[in-house]
């Protein structure tokens, strides 16, 4: 592992906005990884490229490059410190730094942010911008959290995001891309994305907004923060310190001629009511909530203060979704799955032959993981004119699920079992993804 960080010695990150060149000259994870933790940050890291912190600071973002991890993770210790990379949205650690760089280390990624250097008892935000080679700047952002042992810093990568932006990116089947389509190219109407935390659900906002941004609409997105510029739409950030929530960006729009409105994340009963009304008033309204499926985010919003009248008029479709990892294909192997076990995974008795499931390994091209990248399965529900009447007489979440079934609307769990038969990912891996607590 060490040595990777050496093969990464073609990327020469250099500070932008004024600051000096960082010249790597070796391995900052060499020895001393056992030294006792310095008492004194240094805070005078800027102007000094021999910095070993300096130097471990570029060998670490380099990793995280050639590693195409979304999220770098300093974690403080009692004797020393950890630093993990989030790497198909599973942390991986990377070998240990060596102890007495902790704070030095911190400083310098907190003086880059432009954060104040004396300030650890609060958490900070700030941006990180490096130039990782000609052309390439890299953009980071940096959020710290006071702990027992110190300040935990976490760098989201910004440039780890896709850079493809069609609906085929996405991962739909031909029937869910149909559908999906249908419903985002409707003058107006709701559609919601739903899943957990690190399920995608911005990026498929994203690619709606990319699919229909052109000269004759005017979209509008507020985000809990922007997280991908996107030309030609007005992108605002929350900033709930200064009074600008969801809401009250929401009702803003609504008096800037919108035709499609984005909204990062529905929250509350007020976000909730301005995005159902403007949905029935002539606006597209694309949005995302955090249920397990597509059925449960009738019920969610029901729950947060929203008329079901109301609701069935607006809502156009409901999508949830997953993520799961795509097996290396250089070292896939395959896998001994007993029927017993394909059919307890929930495939049907006809599907059960004349297809092979694969299993990861882990080689040099994938570090070793076994998997390299991730890929979307998805549920999609139109809403119906029978969902609306269920939808009014307030039906509880298993009428919907029922109605959705059939109409043809497959579960996640199916969605996922079909990249198990394409070879695309591995059963333990559908099933982990698409487990419902």
């Amino acid at each position: 592992m060490q040595d990777s960080f050496q093969r990464a010695a073609s990327l020469r990150p250099v500070v932008v906005d004024g600051e000096s060149p960082v010249k790597p000259r070796h391995n900052a994870f060499a020895a001393n990884a056992n030294a006792s933790v310095s008492s004194n940050a240094s805070a005078n890291l800027a102007d000094s490229d021999n910095a070993p912190a300096v130097r471990l600071l570029t060998d670490t973002l380099q990793e995280a490059t050639r590693r195409n991890a979304s999220d770098l993770h300093i974690e403080p210790a009692e004797h020393g410190w950890r630093v993990r990379l989030r790497i198909d949205g599973v942390l991986h650690e990377i070998p240990q730094p060596p102890a007495h760089l902790r704070d030095a280390f911190i400083t310098r990624v907190k003086v880059l942010a432009r954060m104040d250097i004396a300030e650890r008892r609060v958490p900070q935000d700030g941006r990180l911008r490096i130039a990782t080679s000609p052309g390439r700047v890299e953009d980071y952002r940096v959020n710290s959290l006071p702990t027992l042992f110190g300040e935990k810093l976490v760098l989201r990568r910004l440039d780890a995001l896709p850079t493809d932006l069609s609906l085929d990116s996405l991962g739909l089947d031909s029937q869910q891309r149909e559908a999906v389509d249908a419903a985002i190219r409707a003058p107006h109407g709701l559609v919601l994305v739903t899943g957990p935390t690190g399920s995608g659900k911005t990026l498929s906002l994203y690619c709606f907004l990319h699919m229909l941004n052109d000269e004759a609409r005017n979209l509008c997105s507020v985000e809990d923060p922007a997280e991908i510029q996107l030309a030609g739409i007005n992108q605002v950030s929350v900033r709930e310190k200064a009074g600008l929530t969801f809401a009250v960006a929401l009702r803003a729009f609504l008096r800037q001629d919108p035709d499609v409105i984005m909204v990062g994340e529905i929250r509350d009963d007020e976000t909730a009511d301005v995005a159902v009304k403007a949905a029935q008033t002539g606006h597209l309204v694309l949005s995302t909530l955090h249920t397990n499926d597509a059925p449960a985010a009738v019920a969610r919003l029901i729950d947060i203060g929203v008329e079901p009248y109301n609701l069935a008029a607006a809502l156009r479709m409901v999508t949830a979704q997953r993520l799961v990892r795509r097996l290396c294909v250089a070292c896939r192997a395959p896998a001994q799955q007993s029927a017993a076990a394909l059919r307890a995974a929930g495939f049907a008795d006809d599907h059960l032959e004349s297809w092979q499931p694969f299993a990861a390994t882990g080689c040099e091209a994938c570090h070793g993981i076994g998997y390299r990248g991730r890929v979307g399965v998805h549920q999609v529900m139109p809403v119906s004119d029978a969902m609306r009447e269920l939808i009014v007489a307030r039906a509880g979440t298993h009428e919907l699920a029922r109605l959705a079934q059939t109409e043809r609307v497959g579960t996640l769990r199916d969605a996922a079992l079909a990249r198990v038969r394409d070879g695309t990912t591995s059963l333990a891996e559908a099933l982990a993804a698409t487990e419902v607590a």
